[in-house]
This record gives structure tokens, C-alpha cells and sequence, in this order.
């Protein structure tokens, strides 16, 4: 099960369970073991989980924080518990700080089980930032949150990647948020930096706020022209896609290959892909999609980051190559070595789509 799947199911349960939780107990029993269980801890083992961890603080001791979880015997993480439905905004992390500060842990998390905020020592070394770097809600969530999130599971943890890609974290969150503001109510600051690039007389009180209006309207002008190019986008890929279907059954055998063989192809094409992209891209980014007159090959299971196809299901194989999403042509290959004649056009185009997630 894909892990996307695998936290829908364990979302659909916590809704269940919510209603039921009087205590802090009763809300890591039903609500935060089984979250790290779906992030591929073992609960029962403490080298992995540790409740009620336990660290000398200065003049304190015996204090306790509810998890630690454990790597080469050392706390990369500590889990401050709440019960279900406090208000975080307004929770006590003293004991959460302290212990980040005494310990060789490098994230905090504070949580009722339901809502997860991930804090790091972004701002000053070894001192937990006051502010999350990055939210997750069972209930609500995105696909991109999703994707976050993964970072943090057992099998994916890096520290120094999730340190990277925490900093960028933070402050795209903020970002979003001043961006939001704005958006609702454009700040004087604001509506004077627009006024200085776009109008050339004097800024009179009377001009600055009737452009706080303007700068409202464009903002929502804008943001519907982008959703209707998207929307147009998206019409403009299925037709493509269509049209690329009726290709390939134009190429079709009569008899198809038979389905045992077509997997082990698929599995023999996809490691010879990742061969030839092995230095562009770490290759567990690397999936392939059967359909059922062809594969496509992506990167990060993402419909948008498709790099090349393969026709494997009938007797003739062929490589769909792809330039800036657009499918050029159907390459015919003798054998999965004939890959290695289109390695520059596949790199080229995985190089293309590495660079706009950069520019993103």
C-alpha cells in the first residue's frame, strides 16, 4: 500500500475514534501509537519508541517526555502529547524545550493525536524554535502534506535532508501566510511598493487608497486567470494523452504479450531507466505506471513529473520519448538495451523536470 493510502485508511479511523477520547491516555492508545505505526515504527520496541523518556535537566530530574524515538541508541525526535482537542496554540512545551536542549534529538513534535507540529532548531543552534516548521492534521490534509510528512518515516528519515528541507519549510509557511494577508487586506507598505512600480504621479492619500482596491481586485483577477490556465492545461493534457493512446494502438500486435512476461519487462526496463538517470536523481524517486496499452516512467509518483513511456504489452517494444511533457515520437526497440541509444534525450528530459521543481 502506498503510503498516501495508508494514511487515508488510518484518517478514516481516527474520525471514528475521536468522539471516544476523554483522557491523554485513552488518546495515544487510539490516536498517536497508531500514528507511528503508520510511519513504520515499532511501538513495542524500545529501541525504536521509548515512552516516558527520561533526561536530567539541570537542577531537574526525572522529568519526562511522552516518546522518544530512537536511532543508533540516540533520540532524534521527542513527542510532547496532548489530549485529544487541546488547543496547541496554547500548550505547555517547557518540558519539550528543555529536553531538546539536553539531548542529541533535533525534532520535537507536539501533538493531540490528531494534529502534529514538527519544530527543529532552525533559528539558533540546539534551542527549539517557538514556531513549527511544518503541520500535519489527520483530517486535513494534502497530497503535498503527504509528501512531507513521509520525509519522517522511519524507512525515509535523513537527518540532514529533513534539516534542508525543514528550513524551506518554515519559511515558505510564512511566506504563504504574509501572502495570504496581503491577499485579505493589502498592507500600506504593500500597496505603496505597487503604487512606486506602476504609477508615476504623486502618491496623495486619496491615490493610495483607492489602489489598496486595486491591488485587492488584481490579486483575485490573478489568481482566477492562473486556476482557468490550469484548468485549460489540463483539458489540453487529456487530449494529448487521448491522442497518444490512439497512437499506440495504431502500433498494436494482434497478439499481446503474455502478462508474467510484461512484468518482468517492466521490472527489467524500469532498473535500466534508473541506470541511465542514476546521477541525475536519487532512483527511489523513480516509479513506473502501467496502463493498459502502456507505462509511464515519473518521478515522485507525480502525473506532472512523467519523463518517458514504454509500450511493453505487445510483441513490438517501443520508448514514448517526451520533450517539456509533449510525447515526440515512439522510438521501436529491439530489446530493453536499445534504452542506452535514447539516454540523452530521456536525461535531458529528467534534467528539465529537476530544474523546474528547483525553480518552483
Amino acid at each position: 500500500m502506498d503510503f498516501i493510502d495508508e494514511v487515508r485508511t488510518r484518517s478514516s479511523r481516527f474520525a471514528e475514534r475521536t468522539d471516544h477520547l476523554e483522557t491523554e491516555e485513552a488518546t495515544k492508545n487510539a490516536l498517536i501509537l497508531p500514528f507511528l505505526q503508520m510511519m513504520g515504527y515499532s511501538v513495542f520496541d524500545p529501541t525504536e519508541v521509548v515512552p516516558e523518556f527520561t533526561a536530567d535537566v539541570g537542577s531537574k530530574k526525572g522529568e519526562k517526555v511522552d516518546y522518544a524515538l530512537m536511532q543508533d541508541g540516540k533520540p532524534t525526535t521527542l513527542i510532547e502529547c496532548k489530549i485529544y482537542g487541546n488547543n496547541l496554540d496554547e500548550a505547555e512545551i517547557s518540558q519539550l524545550t528543555r529536553y531538546f536542549t539536553v539531548t542529541d534529538a533535533r525534532f520535537g513534535i507536539l501533538t493531540d493525536g490528531v494534529v502534529y507540529r514538527f519544530f527543529s532548531d532552525l533559528d539558533q543552534p540546539n534551542v527549539m524554535d517557538t514556531k513549527p516548521f511544518f503541520e500535519f492534521n489527520m483530517l486535513d490534509f494534502s497530497e503535498a502534506e503527504v509528501e512531507g510528512l513521509k520525509r519522517f518515516t522511519k524507512k525515509s528519515f535523513n537527518l540532514d535532508e529533513i534539516l534542508d528541507a525543514a528550513r524551506e519549510l518554515k519559511y515558505t509557511t510564512e511566506i504563504k501566510k504574509v501572502i495570504a494577508q496581503e491577499l485579505e487586506s493589502p498592507s500600506d507598505e504593500f500597496v505603496r511598493f505597487i503604487i512606486g512600480r506602476v504609477y508615476e504621479g504623486r502618491a496623495t492619500q486619496t491615490i493610495r487608497e483607492q489602489f489598496s482596491s486595486f491591488v485587492r481586485h488584481a490579486f483575485v483577477q490573478f489568481i482566477n486567470d492562473r486556476i482557468s490556465d490550469r484548468l485549460k492545461s489540463a483539458l489540453k493534457q487529456e487530449e494529448t494523452e487521448e491522442k497518444e493512446a490512439q497512437e499506440v494502438e495504431r502500433y498494436s500486435d494482434p497478439e499481446p504479450a503474455d502478462e508474467l512476461e510484461v512484468i518482468e519487462l517492466e521490472l527489467e526496463a524500469l532498473n535500466v531507466i534508473k541506470a541511465i538517470v542514476r546521477d541525475l536523481v536519487d532512483v527511489r524517486r523513480i516509479e513506473l505506471r502501467p496502463a493498459s496499452q502502456y507505462c509511464s516512467v515519473l518521478l515522485d509518483d507525480n502525473n506532472r513529473r512523467i519523463f518517458c513511456r514504454l509500450r511493453l504489452r505487445t510483441k513490438s517494444l517501443r520508448l514514448g520519448l517526451l520533450n517539456e511533457k509533449r510525447q515526440t515520437k515512439w522510438e521501436r526497440l529491439e530489446d530493453l538495451d536499445d534504452l542506452f541509444k535514447h539516454a540523452d534525450s530521456v536525461r535531458a528530459e529528467v534534467s528539465r523536470i529537476e530544474t523546474s521543481i528547483g525553480d518552483a
